[in-house]
């Protein structure tokens, strides 16, 4: 029973990392285990002064089953992911923030806010764009960095076909907020 929910725990967090929609963690209080690892699968990552993190398995005898070590790792280095998974230490807001766990820390009260301004502020851009950088951004951040680049060229060339393309240096010219179609 534990491989079955942790295979559609995977393939979850898969969905959400290959998806191209942004996905935005808000996280509030508690998220240990599981919960830190679902906001490990998202694009970015709001606290509020509650929150409290960590990859806490060890304590139980095992280690993170939905991609925690791998995600964390890749996030913030693999010397602070030791630090936190081998010691099942958990770090609070500003901890996370200052280890680049979290993006952007939120006032107390004003977590969803923060996280919808986040959001807007993705949203105001070409949907191609968005979605092809965040795919160049994931799938090479595991290559050596002219495989990298030659990915970012390739996706570059993607987005110059695109009406959005178009559509933004037409608003650009014309001083204008750019209508975008996602084509």
């Amino acid at each position: 029973e534990v491989r079955a929910f942790l295979d559609g725990l995977r393939r979850t967090f898969r969905a959400i990392e290959k998806s191209d929609c942004v996905f935005i963690a808000a996280i509030n209080g508690a998220a240990f285990g599981g919960g830190t690892e679902l906001a490990l699968a998202c694009d970015l990552r709001v606290a509020s002064p509650a929150t409290e993190m960590g990859l806490t398995e060890v304590k139980l005898g095992i280690i993170p089953g939905g991609g925690g070590t791998q995600r964390l790792a890749r996030l913030i280095g693999p010397g602070r992911a030791k630090d936190l998974i081998l010691t099942a230490r958990r770090v609070n807001a500003a901890e996370a923030f200052s280890i680049g766990l979290v993006n952007r820390l939120a006032p107390e009260g004003h977590l969803l806010e923060v996280a919808f301004q986040l959001a807007e502020a993705v949203v105001e851009n070409a949907p191609v764009a968005v979605a092809t950088a965040k795919h160049a951004i994931d799938e090479g951040t595991g290559l050596e960095l002219d495989d990298a680049l030659a990915l970012e060229l390739k996706k570059y060339e993607e987005v110059l076909k695109t009406e959005d393309r178009l559509e933004g240096i037409r608003a650009f010219a014309e001083k204008r907020p750019p209508v975008y179609k996602g084509r």
